[in-house]
Formats: structure tokens, C-alpha cells, sequence
């Protein structure tokens, strides 16, 4: 290190402080005698006061040292251990429980002498740590990647280990996620690239909701490896009773077989059940053999209803839609047929009611009274004087009563009450138009409009669909029918009618929602994965509907013996949060209490624990992936045995060596502490000698 001292005033006014400092020494012990001090001390006491004034009189020019350091960085090696149970899960797993360890351990000492060694281990996440359990239930080697490029940015790093048998499970493939790595990367080959006899139960496709009475499909696809002419049985239980029993014949080495079946949902609630193959003799595992999946029965669908003022394709195209979802029952008819009570239903399709022949004066009342939210489609039949009565956020002007304009739709990208996806904002271009009331439209300042009119290539503020709340009662205004066109188009486009059924369902599920009245709610996932924390919110309101969280919320979890697990949720800035950490696979339920003033409070609801064995699913090494990694960023592939290979070439590569760099600092002089301590060592030689003397 070295310095100099710069200020920014003239270097000449330094004479002024050196006189100023001998003028003061000399008035001091030069021209007086008032002290007895002998020719000798009085010199050295004029020095020393010489010194001490000048110094303290240059600090007054505000004086910067200018310092320069020079910095050696080693070079960063940063070694990456698969902790996923796949590693594990072969014929090789007493190996890397126990030598393989061994060997790490030296090659990391090694290291140690010349480099910096960081040693990190991922699988669902990322620690840094150099002890593995191989506990991790999935493997995303690409947030390893994400994570190291955040830390190490800007950093001095030679090479990258990366240990692991190339199965990864989640986020995307590791050879584009390692695209920043500007150093070599090394790969360690884990694992085994031999296929084995070996059963699994690949995967389970099922509707995580369903309604009582009803059957739900189940999608069961089994794999089978070097299994020829064996036979398995596939059972589905649930709890004792076994529901369902297929055996399974496998024709060939490498067999896939998807087993399709469906199950009656008997009982409400969070329902567990559990599929198993039965094993054959010589499987490399059997954790692959059994797989859990959970289905939340639910005891009610929401009714919908819709009347219409004359039979319409839009109708049709609607009602199809929502019997898509298992969330919905829908009855149709034509509002003068129509004689049930409405009060039972939860939401209310109008198209084209009230119109010019049937001012359904006694089903709007029905509406009104009982707080339904409602979806008015407009069109030519309707009765626009009637509609603009109903005060419904909107009010149509026209002069004409049977002019109709085209109306193509213009989405609206501030739109807040619900998501509007990708698929459907690049499809609206295609959208055909919607006949609409030709006229002049007005909102009020409480609507929100999901699509304008868009009339020829002119872009209007007019909604074409438009939402409202009033009186806490939700309606929705589609100002054209022919709305059975976005469908086909739908299909003609995509094959399919999934984006216009994910809107119309978009329309029910905001509508149709039943909001929470109550004065103590908690939120949270039905469903955890093994290896997430559990997890719940909850708000208090007082009476006044006002958020509060001065009371303490106790929430106490059992399992299915009935075991006890207590919580007191943490306090947000106005609500409650609480994560109660990792519960073994099995299904719970909770209460909750609350006391506000005089009253309690209390939530009850249940939730699962779902057993992850995604890592048991795919066994087979894939070292390929790991040579294209090594080979993209100038490395090579080692396997366990050639660690001593592996340290050599690191060793011998020259372009990793320690980088040298100096970094400049100014410091204000009368900040630093050595300045303070040469004045007080002036001052305290000088008073020392004055009273070793005898003069003060």
C-alpha cells in the first residue's frame, strides 16, 4: 500500500502553517523566561509544539490522503453436489454414503491450498454446505445455476464441479441455464446409466376437485423396464377398501401402459387414496411402485341459470362452456316458460331480457330481491329504455331501435378484476365482431371495461364488455350477442374451445364467488408437497369491518391419531402470517381460535400432506447431458474414480490463476486515527517533559 497527500488548495499556503506553527513554538519557549528549562529541553519542547500547531494548522486546509491498495484474489472453485435421493437410489448407494464422501472430502482439501473452495449442495434448494444426506425430493439444477450467477458476479472463478447423475425433475434443461458461465465447468458423472428391471408408477392425471355423487376420471400410466412377460397387479385404495384392481401383463423390455378408470366421490372433503403395483422379483427399487394423489370433494356446485328472451346460438355456446367445469349446474330456458323460484341459484344469465315483447318485470324483482349477480347480453330484441332503468353502471342513448353496428373487441391491458391470459389478449385480434346497440353509451365511474368497441378500424371508449358492483351485488354487461362466433373461431384457430371456455368461466367464477363476511378468515393451500413448509394467513376485522391484529391467533393441528400440534400465528403489519414448518405425508385438520373483546372466533378446515416420489421415477443417469455441459463451457467429464485426474487438470489449466487489482481510497486527514493519536503523542511528550522538568 501506498499514499500521498493531496488538498485542494494551493500547495504554497503549507508555508503559511510551517511559520504559523514555529511563530506559536517560538513565542512559547524562545522569547519567554518565565520557565526554568535548560537550553536542551527548551529546544526539544520547541520542536515538539512546532509540530503539534503546524499539523493541527494544515488540517485546517481539509487535506485528503490519497491511498492505494493492491489486492491478490485466488481464483473461485465452486463444487456442486447433487443432494437429490436419486443418487442414492441404485446399486451404488453404499458407495456414495460412504467412499464416495471420503473422496470429495480429499479432493476438496487439496484444493484448499491453492484456490478458494466454495461448496455448495442443490436439489430443491440451494445451500452451502460440504456434508450431503441426499435428502432432497426434487432436482433443479438450473436455480443452482441462477443462484451462483447472482453470488458470484464480478468474481475471480476458475472452474465450476458440478456432481450429479444429470436427472433433473424441475425448472429448465441445465445445459441453457449454465449459458452465462463465461469459465470452464467441470462435470462429475453420478448415478448409473444402466437400465434395471424396475416398475414405476410414472404418473397420475386427475381433477384435483369433484362433487359428491359424481365420478371423476383417473389417468394411471405405468412403466415397465426389462419386465417382459411379467405380470403386475394395479390396486387403487382407499383407507381399507380397495376400489379398484387391474392386472397388467407387459408384452415387451421397454413398456408403457396407461390404466384408465373412474372413481364415485362418496364423501365431502379432502378424500386420500393410494396406488400400488404389486412387485416383481429383482426390481433395482420398489419406492417407485407406490404413488398417493389427493381429491378435494366438494358437497354443492354453484347454479347457474339462463333465460333467454327467444332460442339463440349464444345460448347454447354459454351453456356448453360452463358445463365444461365441475363447478357448475346450469339450467336454460326461455324466459316465459320459466316458473322456478330463482332465489336458488347463484348466478343469472339474461340474453336479451328485458326486450321489446317481455319486460320480464317479475324475474328482475326475483333478481333484485335476492342479490343474484347477473350477465346481461344485449342485442336487437332488447329493450333499451327498460335496460337503462335497471341502473346497472351503463345507459344506452339510441335514436334507432333496430340499428346495429359490428362490433369488433379492443382489449383493455388495465383491466383489474381478473387475469386475462397471454392466449386469449394475441386471439382477440382474430375475434370476429358482436352485433351491438348503434348509439351513444355512458358508464359510471364504478364500472370496469374489459373490452371497447372497436367500429371498422376506429378504436372507441364504448364497452363492448363491461362489469359492475352496485349495492355489493355484481352484474356483467356483454353490449352484443353472437358471442357462439369466438367459439368456433376458437376451434377453426386452436382446436379446441379451451380459451373461450377459460373466458366464460372467468365471467361465472368472478360473479358466482360467494364473498367472505366473517370476521375471522384464514387462507391457505388444501394440498403440500413433503418438502414444503406448511403455511396459512388470516385476517381479524372488528365489527366495523376493519382490519385488526391486536388479539393473538391460536391455531392447534392434528393428525389422523389425533396428535397435537400448536401454533400462535405471527402479526403483519394489519394481519396475521404462520408457517408451521414441514409435516410428515398424511392428512390433517386444524382449528383456529380468536377472541375479539367478549367474543370468540373460530375456523376449522383440513388440509394434506402429499408424498413427493418424483425422484424415484426416473433412475437411469443422464451423463449424456453433462458431457454436452462440459463440452459447451471448455471442460471434461470425470467419474467418481478419477478424482485425482480432475485435480490435475484444474492444476495445470493457465488460465486459472489469482488476479491482482488495486483500488483507490481518499480519506478526509482529520478522520483518520493515527493523525489524532500523533497530535495527542506531541502534546502528552511535551506536557510529560514540562512536568518531569518541574515547570508547568
Amino acid at each position: 500500500m501506498n499514499f500521498v497527500i493531496i488538498t485542494e488548495y494551493p500547495i504554497w499556503l503549507l508555508l503559511f502553517c510551517v511559520l504559523f506553527g514555529a511563530s506559536i513554538a517560538v513565542l512559547l519557549y524562545y522569547k519567554n523566561n518565565r520557565y526554568n528549562f535548560t537550553p536542551i529541553l527548551k529546544r526539544i519542547l520547541l520542536v515538539l509544539r512546532f509540530f503539534t500547531i503546524t499539523i493541527i494548522a494544515f488540517l485546517l486546509l481539509s487535506p485528503l490522503v490519497k491511498s492505494v491498495l493492491r489486492h491478490v484474489e485466488k481464483p473461485v472453485i465452486i463444487i456442486a453436489q447433487d443432494n437429490s435421493e436419486s443418487i442414492y437410489i441404485n446399486k451404488d448407494s453404499a458407495f456414495y454414503r460412504s467412499a464416495y464422501r471420503e473422496k470429495l472430502n480429499k479432493f476438496i482439501k487439496n484444493l484448499n491450498s491453492e484456490y478458494e473452495v466454495k461448496v455448495y449442495s442443490f436439489g430443491d434448494k440451494v445451500v452451502e454446505k460440504s456434508t450431503f444426506d441426499y435428502s432432497d425430493k426434487v432436482t433443479d439444477i438450473s436455480t443452482f445455476f441462477d443462484e451462483m450467477q447472482t453470488r458470484y458476479a464480478n468474481r475471480n472463478i476458475g472452474a465450476m464441479i458440478l456432481a450429479t447423475d444429470g436427472i433433473y425433475n424441475k425448472g429448465k434443461n441445465p445445459l441453457y441455464a449454465s449459458d452465462y458461465a463465461s469459465f470452464p465447468i467441470y462435470t462429475l458423472a453420478l448415478g448409473d446409466t444402466n437400465v434395471y428391471r424396475d416398475l414405476i408408477i410414472t404418473k397420475i392425471n386427475f381433477n384435483k376437485t369433484a362433487f359428491i355423487g359424481n365420478k371423476f376420471p383417473v389417468e394411471i400410466v405405468v412403466t415397465a423396464n426389462k419386465c417382459k412377460s411379467e405380470n403386475s397387479k394395479l390396486t387403487v385404495s382407499k383407507g381399507n377398501e380397495e376400489i379398484f384392481t387391474k392386472n397388467i401383463n407387459f408384452t415387451s423390455s421397454s413398456n408403457i401402459q396407461t390404466v384408465f378408470l373412474e372413481i364415485e366421490a362418496k364423501q365431502s372433503g379432502m378424500q386420500r387414496y393410494h396406488v400400488s403395483l404389486t412387485p416383481i422379483q429383482g426390481e433395482v427399487t420398489i419406492l417407485n411402485n407406490v404413488q398417493d394423489f389427493f381429491i378435494e370433494v366438494l358437497d354443492q356446485r354453484q347454479k347457474v341459470l339462463i333465460l333467454a328472451n327467444s332460442p339463440n346460438p349464444d345460448v347454447a355456446a354459454i351453456k356448453e362452456s360452463l358445463e365444461k367445469s365441475d363447478n357448475y349446474d346450469v339450467d336454460v330456458s326461455l324466459a316465459d316458460d320459466f316458473t322456478k323460484p330463482i332465489s336458488g341459484y347463484n348466478l343469472v344469465i339474461l340474453h336479451q331480457l328485458p326486450s321489446t315483447t317481455n319486460s320480464a318485470a317479475k324475474i328482475l324483482e326475483s333478481i333484485k330481491t335476492a342479490g343474484i349477480p347477473v350477465i346481461f347480453i344485449l342485442g336487437a330484441q332488447s329493450n333499451l329504455i327498460a335496460f337503462n332503468s335497471l341502473k346497472t353502471g351503463l345507459n344506452i342513448i339510441s335514436s334507432s331501435k333496430s340499428s346495429m353496428n359490428e362490433a369488433l373487441p379492443l382489449i383493455n391491458n388495465d383491466f383489474p378484476l381478473f387475469t386475462v391470459s397471454e392466449e386469449l389478449r394475441k386471439f382477440t385480434d382474430d375475434l370476429p365482431p358482436l352485433f351491438a346497440p348503434f348509439g351513444t353509451y355512458k358508464t359510471s365511474n364504478s364500472t370496469n371495461i374489459l373490452f371497447y368497441q372497436k367500429i371498422g378500424v376506429v378504436a372507441t371508449k364504448q364497452p363492448l364488455i363491461i362489469f359492475n358492483q352496485q349495492d355489493n351485488i355484481k352484474s356483467c354487461i356483454i353490449t352484443g350477442n353472437g358471442i357462439w362466433k369466438w367459439k368456433l373461431m376458437d376451434y377453426l384457430q386452436h382446436q379446441s374451445h379451451d380459451i373461450f371456455n377459460g373466458l366464460i368461466n372467468k365471467f361465472a367464477q368472478y360473479l358466482a364467488v360467494t364473498e367472505d363476511k366473517s370476521f375471522f378468515r384464514i387462507s391457505g393451500n388444501n394440498n403440500f408437497y413433503e418438502n414444503e413448509e406448511v403455511e396459512f394467513n388470516a385476517e381479524v376485522y372488528n365489527e366495523s369491518y376493519e382490519l385488526i391484529n391486536e388479539p393473538d391467533i391460536n391455531i392447534t393441528i392434528y393428525n389422523k391419531e389425533n396428535n397435537k400440534y400448536p401454533f400462535v400465528f405471527s402479526k403483519t403489519s394489519n394481519a396475521y402470517h404462520l408457517i408451521a414448518g414441514i409435516f410428515p405425508v398424511g392428512e390433517y385438520h386444524y382449528e383456529a381460535r380468536v377472541k375479539v373483546g367478549n367474543k370468540i372466533y373460530t375456523k376449522n378446515g383440513i388440509f394434506s400432506v402429499i408424498a413427493l416420489n418424483i425422484e424415484s421415477i426416473n433412475t437411469t443417469a443422464d451423463h449424456k447431458t453433462l458431457y454436452n455441459i462440459a463440452h459447451k463451457h471448455n471442460g471434461k467429464l470425470y467419474y467418481p474414480a478419477q478424482f485425482d485426474e480432475l485435480l490435475k487438470d484444474i492444476k495445470n489449466r493457465e488460465d486459472i490463476k489469482s488476479v491482482s487489482f488495486t483500488q483507490k481510497r481518499l480519506n478526509e486527514m482529520v478522520n483518520l486515527f493515527w493523525v489524532f493519536i500523533l497530535i495527542m503523542f506531541l502534546l502528552s511528550i511535551e506536557w510529560f517533559l514540562r512536568k518531569w522538568s518541574g515547570n508547568y
